[in-house]
């Protein structure tokens, strides 16, 4: 690793290290699949701009191959664990970079704006980025809920966030239209980070949220778990007893 002449991180990383870093995925996928896993791989890493399919293969040269709807049936129709591919993202990230101590997790939402027919779990929300106190922006576009682990990097100055574990929140009025119980942000946050408590019953968990995660119901079910969380709450919240004695 190192720097460039603009200040940015450059990685350097032989194909074959890269491919055996790759290889504990490959019992999710059959072998056809996971040979154009291992391509798509490659090429998001590889890829500047926004890492879709069609970018991937341009960067590996594979443009004008024939066997293009092969690689997007990887994400569309090819059966694999995405649940269980983020245990062993989890697993590796844990080996690498905090292999003992305490774990800090953070979880936060994104919006994704995309239109389009076919796109039926995109809703209307509220753009926190370009919001203010005062003024309201909408965004229309799919909700993503990201859980983080913040793991220290050796050749950064900062906290790193790695995503292991994601999960798309529709809207409510499209889990009506499919006849599905709405769940909130803090209902799939819960379960996040309850499956990461699954995982690793003997590790101690630390959540960082935003004030959007100060929920009562789902700081006391994190407790139950035993699992800190660190969030800002509400000067009037209802807390109804005072806190312990240190």
């Amino acid at each position: 690793a190192g720097y460039g002449q603009d200040g940015e991180i450059l990685i350097w990383l032989r194909p074959m290290d890269f491919s055996q870093l790759l290889q504990v995925f490959a019992p999710l996928f059959s072998v056809p699949v996971w040979r154009s896993a291992l391509l798509l791989a490659t090429g998001a890493v590889l890829a500047p701009g926004k890492r879709t399919v069609t970018s991937a293969l341009r960067v590996l040269g594979l443009a004008h191959t024939r066997q293009y709807p092969n690689f997007h049936r990887v994400l569309s129709r090819a059966r694999w664990s995405p649940l269980a591919a983020s245990q062993l993202l989890l697993n590796q990230l844990l080996a690498t970079f905090a292999p003992t101590g305490p774990l800090l997790l953070v979880i936060d939402d994104t919006i994704e704006r995309r239109w389009g027919r076919r796109i039926a779990a995109r809703g209307i929300y509220r753009d926190p980025v370009r919001s203010s106190r005062d003024h309201c922006v909408k965004a229309s576009g799919l909700r993503w809920l990201s859980l983080m682990l913040l793991v220290k990097v050796p050749w950064a100055q900062r906290l790193w966030a790695l995503p292991v574990l994601t999960a798309l929140t529709p809207s409510a009025r499209y889990n009506q239209q499919q006849g599905r119980r709405h769940q909130t942000l803090t209902d799939w946050a819960r379960q996040m980070v309850t499956q990461v408590r699954r995982w690793l019953p003997r590790r101690q968990l630390m959540l960082i949220a935003d004030s959007s995660f100060a929920a009562l119901d789902l700081l006391a079910a994190l407790t139950d778990r035993s699992i800190h969380t660190i969030t800002r709450l509400r000067l009037d919240a209802a807390l109804y007893e005072p806190a312990p004695p240190r």
